[in-house]
């Protein structure tokens, strides 16, 4: 770009390079725009030891930059800007208060001193620095026997779950201040600062071994408690099981974090930089690792550069006008920047001498930096769009959901990640079997810590650790089990117990087992070890194993076979649901109280689904359990929605506002699905609600008294309604497709190959550090942020998302 800069719309106020501001003229008809252009003057060293200036241009990237740093102390700049009017590219030079209409200098002037939306978006001002609280040293806690257990909470003065907030004084847990969007909580935390003037309290469910969120009620602002473990320890929660040493750091711990720490990120060993296309490093945006690992092995894979990379002209001709809210455009100018080579290239050799003037020995990565990416796609999302580290497993579900809900031509790239999984349910008492199949993207592998091929070695650690822990010695050197991957896999293909079985056999609880076989094979298999567990002793641990994955796996045996001969099915049979005498009082508890069964939300959860999805799924199901909220996520897997956050308005709402609580009503007055399913979970047929709620006009309370009011038609058969509303409903239209065409599935042999896997360093998942491994052109090469080297010990034992491709036939 020989003009360099950015050109901004001044109607649609969005930016455009020299090589995008003549489409978007002619597509939308804009003639007036501003031009904005910074002159970098860079200081170079003088013959007396001083400065001087070297001027020189530069590019103003809206939303892809390299990782130079122009703040830094050897630049300066000035900034040049123009209205431009199309289409005969006629210049004002700015300020220019004689020419110009007031309103439009108002708006240029209003631009020019917005502040960069890559600053709004720097981790410095994302969040706040903390301060100690001025109680945290003199904070006094009362004796009083309390001690809170790691789960399960409830307010002590309601019935809320969440959002609540323990006092570190006398161990209360109360809930949290009530939000105008109807979130958060009774404010009893806050009332009980009132009545005794205790100042602190942390949030449960933010402990971890780095911290936790702690808020002053008197300083009224989120507050650092340096001694947040002795105050928590005081109620029974072990938060670090740390020794202090002067530096602050646990003895117990450094070993283990350090060896981690160094095997993975491949430290003391001089790796040589690789360049170019496909080497592209990505700039941490503060915690971001997560998103750089998954991104870059997304984008390793040549069904997804064919999507969005191979498809990039067609994707930018037919973006819409605000590129930045749309995800194709977002995917495929991210996939360039890390294909294209642009931004990976050797340093110069003037730049090498510079670096040696300047006694700069650490060489300085170029790369991308994916703001406006990660703007987009964690937005509305509460853990994304944070600071905080998250699970690498979980984005790449996000990912793929996005993916799903947002086709880019005939070609869906995340084909390649999908498989049905066989689940054989066994009734114990009476041999009967089900068979039913669900969609999948991961392969999740249990730890099988009893298959140990070290356990006498472990077993001395551990006693060796215990003494050096009592007499506050430093800790003997790190053991790691070493467990068989084919351990692991037997553990994954053995039967499992199912929680709650209901067996429509015995009409009645019964003793259950569950087994999980491979209906297809995926073109590309991502296999997560589940190395992440929540101890009693309130510490999210990881298990610190080193299990042998194989370069050449093969998992034929793992395929589905279906009914076998000899065996007997449960007979097709919901489970009974006694209806009490005031069901009205059950409905206004069910909405003013959305409480779910965590355990069946849990085993939802284990099977790689999105946590929120499984909140709603047990929920609408009225907890049933977790076989029924299955089937409710199958059902609806594919609704834009399908992840989003539980959200249930209060019993009054839904009276007076009726289906507009729930979102609009189709043209067809089909009522909505959230409502047909709160009837469901009382105990009346589908049909029988959707009439009712027809005949009110979609009103939930109206509906349950026309429902009975009516007993005698809680008996009928209407098959024609339920045809009509498989017809109509969308829900039901995804239902009929899979059942019809079903999932677009890419099976094959179960022979596969590692390409490509990331590593977690840290205690969770919600701290640490990601670091990506990927085979490229016969060799590995590690992806550390900005740092792309080839990798001269990958560390394959060590790994936590593996991703193989299939091996042709």
């Amino acid at each position: 770009d020989s003009e360099g800069g950015l050109y901004v719309c001044m109607n649609t106020f969005l930016g455009f390079g020299r090589e995008h501001i003549e489409r978007h003229y002619r597509k939308t008809g804009q003639c007036v725009y501003l031009h904005l252009k910074r002159h970098v003057i860079e200081k170079v060293p003088g013959a007396s030891g001083g400065a001087l200036p070297k001027r020189r241009n530069a590019k103003l990237y809206l939303d892809l930059e390299t990782n130079s740093d122009l703040n830094s102390d050897d630049f300066e700049y000035e900034d040049e800007a123009k209205l431009v009017i199309f289409p005969d590219h006629y210049e004002i030079s700015l300020p220019n208060i004689e020419e110009l209409p007031a309103l439009v200098t108002i708006a240029c002037d209003a631009l020019l001193s917005a502040k960069s939306p890559y600053r709004k978006q720097d981790p410095d001002s994302w969040e706040e620095e903390l301060q100690a609280s001025k109680h945290a040293k003199t904070l006094v806690q009362l004796d009083n026997g309390v001690r809170i257990p790691p789960s399960g909470w409830k307010c002590s003065k309601c019935d809320l779950r969440e959002n609540l907030w323990l006092n570190l004084t006398d161990g209360s847990v109360l809930c949290g201040k009530w939000f105008f969007d109807g979130s958060g909580g009774n404010g009893h935390a806050m009332e009980h600062y009132k009545e005794t003037g205790y100042p602190l309290a942390v949030k449960l469910g933010t402990i971890t071994p780095d911290g936790a969120d702690v808020y002053s009620f008197d300083e009224e602002e989120p507050v650092l408690d340096p001694h947040i473990a002795k105050h928590l320890a005081h109620f029974g929660i072990d938060m670090l099981q740390m020794q202090v040493t002067e530096n602050g750091l646990r003895d117990n711990d450094i070993k283990p974090r350090v060896s981690e720490w160094e095997v993975i990120q491949e430290a003391g060993v001089k790796l040589k930089p690789v360049y170019g296309p496909g080497y592209t490093g990505m700039k941490n945006l503060g915690n971001s690792c997560y998103l750089n690992a998954v991104m870059q092995a997304i984008f390793s894979i040549p069904e997804f550069q064919r999507a969005y990379v191979g498809n990039l002209p067609r994707i930018f001709d037919y973006s819409p006008l605000d590129p930045t809210q749309d995800f194709n455009t977002q995917m495929a100018k991210l996939g360039h920047g890390l294909l294209s080579g642009q931004y990976s290239k050797p340093p110069m050799k003037s730049e090498l001498i510079e670096q040696v003037m300047k006694e700069e020995h650490k060489l300085q990565h170029n790369g991308i930096s994916p703001r406006m990416f990660k703007a987009f796609i964690s937005k509305g999302h509460p853990e994304f769009s944070s600071n905080r580290q998250q699970d690498a497993q979980e984005f790449f579900l996000h990912l793929i959901n996005l993916v799903e809900r947002n086709p880019v031509g005939s070609e869906n790239p995340s084909d390649v990640f999908r498989f049905l999984v066989e689940e054989r349910t066994q009734c114990c008492q009476s041999r009967k079997v089900r068979y039913t199949e669900r969609v999948d993207y991961i392969m999740q592998l249990p730890v099988a810590m009893e298959a140990a091929t070290n356990k006498d070695e472990l077993i001395a650690y551990e006693l060796k650790r215990r003494e050096a822990e009592a007499a506050r010695r430093p800790p003997p050197e790190l053991v790691r089990a070493k467990i068989p991957f084919s351990a692991c896999l037997q553990a994954f293909s053995e039967p499992n117990n199912v929680e709650d079985f209901w067996s429509s056999a015995l009409q009645a609880k019964s003793a259950g087992v569950k087994t999980s076989r491979f209906a297809s094979f995926p073109e590309y298999l991502v296999v997560q070890i589940k190395k992440f567990t929540f101890g009693l002793d309130w510490i999210p641990k990881k298990l610190d194993v080193s299990i042998d994955m194989p370069d050449f796996l093969d998992i034929s045996h793992l395929r589905a076979r279906g009914l076998q001969p000899g065996e007997e099915e449960l007979p097709d049979i919901a489970p009974p649901i006694i209806i009490p005498d005031d069901p009205k009082a059950v409905f206004s508890s069910l909405l003013d109280n959305p409480n779910t069964d965590e355990s069946s939300v849990m085993q939802l959860a284990e099977m790689g689904f999105p946590l929120e999805a499984c909140r709603k799924a047990v929920y609408y199901t009225g907890n049933l359990g977790a076989e029924i909220a299955f089937n409710w996520i199958i059902a609806h897997m594919e609704e834009p929605d399908f992840a989003e956050p539980l959200v249930i308005p209060a019993f009054g709402e839904v009276a007076s506002s009726g289906a507009a609580a729930f979102g609009a009503v189709g043209l067809d007055n089909q009522p909505p699905e959230e409502m047909v399913a709160i009837i469901i979970s009382m105990g009346f047929q589908r049909n029988l609600a959707i009439r009712a709620l027809k005949a009110t006009n979609n009103n939930l309370e109206r509906a349950l008294e026309w429902i009975f009011s009516r007993p005698e038609l809680e008996e009928e058969s209407e098959p024609a309604l339920d045809m009509m509303d498989v017809e109509n409903n969308a829900n039901a239209n995804i239902l009929a497709e899979t059942g019809s065409e079903g999932p677009r599935i890419k099976d094959g042999s179960g022979r596969y190959e590692l390409f490509g896997f990331i590593s977690h360093m840290g205690t969770s998942t919600m701290s640490g550090h990601y670091v990506c491994h990927l085979k490229k052109e016969g060799r590995w090469v590690i992806y550390n942020d900005l740092r792309v080297c080839a990798s001269e010990r990958p560390p394959k034992d060590l790994g936590y998302i593996y991703f193989y491709h299939r091996i042709p036939s």
